[in-house]
């Protein structure tokens, strides 16, 4: 579990930090406590999609930059396969229970801090 806050909101997120953890994800689970998500860090900036196969719970997805600013947020339904894709490069997704960011007043440009420091496990050296 990795200790992050948007403003005075704390967020307990387990670390997807490698290819098998990315891919798994919240995979198969019943329920998520409140202020508990999954931060996903990518080896590369990029514009990463997610999907929400065998997800059971609705989630809202946060695309963020290498400083850990929102890009876009994105709501996803339960076991669907469409696309929710980043607005631009991202280094990092952060899945929260739905409407979780909307709640808050959390949009683009709202930074989440503590994911700055956080690492994939298979980013190329200097990332």
């Amino acid at each position: 579990m990795v200790e992050l806050s948007a403003g005075m909101h704390r967020i307990e997120a387990e670390f997807a930090s490698d290819m098998d953890t990315r891919m798994r994800g919240l995979m198969h689970r019943q329920q998520m406590a409140p202020q508990h998500g999954m931060l996903f860090a990518f080896p590369e900036d990029a514009r990463h999609c997610m999907w929400m196969r065998n997800t059971l719970i609705p989630l809202s997805v946060a695309f963020l930059d290498e400083a850990g600013r929102i890009l876009n947020i994105e709501d996803m339904a339960p076991q669907t396969e469409d696309s929710h894709c980043a607005a631009g490069p991202a280094r990092y997704a952060l899945e929260m229970n739905l409407g979780w960011f909307a709640q808050r007043g959390m949009g683009a440009g709202t930074t989440i801090r503590g994911v700055s420091k956080l690492h994939a496990a298979d980013a190329p050296a200097g990332h």
